[in-house]
């Protein structure tokens, strides 16, 4: 690939808390250091992708426009913090629907998206969340995966890390530390 690499982000339990079916803007609360660290990638010039499961919209719990609100509301928040997000991807899916769509992480629809938009290399991209299924695609892209090792993050997945020998940090701040060491000065 011939692009430039990116950080691929989940968005719930990665750069804000993880409220369950967050629809109220009030309800966004950004992780302590996710503003620094996106702020950094946004300094090395290294687009910042979110991409997010958004089931509760196909579920009927929240709307297209709760989201949309959720997602100006933490747009809003980060530019606060001089920093932001280059674009955001969502799949608004419930994970039981009788045809499964591509877009629904770990599906690589929303990604093969903005990599195509953005123009990126996604094996010189890091992909980072707090579940499992937000790091598979570092394997299938040939990236850098790391898993976050928080209160949101299932048993399952932390097991499923440690056995692939997926790296694993304790925030998102953390996790930037660790690509941005791997990267030129």
């Amino acid at each position: 690939m011939t692009g430039r690499g990116a950080a691929f982000l989940d968005r719930d339990g990665t750069i804000i808390r993880d409220a369950n079916y967050v629809r109220d803007p009030s309800d966004v609360e950004l992780l302590p250091g996710a503003a620094a660290a996106v702020r950094r990638l946004n300094e090395r010039s290294i687009p910042v992708i979110v991409v997010t499961n958004q089931s509760g919209i196909g579920r009927g719990l929240l709307t297209l426009d709760d989201y949309e609100a959720v997602r100006a509301k933490l747009d809003a928040l980060l530019v606060a913090d001089n920093a932001h997000v280059t674009a955001t991807y969502m799949c608004p899916h419930a994970p039981n629907v009788a045809d499964p769509c591509d877009c629904r992480k770990p599906g690589l629809g929303m990604y093969k998206q903005a990599i195509g938009e953005h123009g990126l290399d996604a094996a010189a991209s890091v992909f980072i969340g707090d579940r499992w299924r937000d790091v598979v695609p570092a394997d299938a892209f040939g990236g850098l995966g790391i898993m976050l090792d928080v209160g949101s993050t299932p048993a399952e997945d932390r097991e499923r890390a440690a056995a692939a020998g997926i790296l694993t940090a304790t925030s998102l701040d953390d996790a930037v530390n660790q690509f941005l060491s791997t990267l030129p000065a």
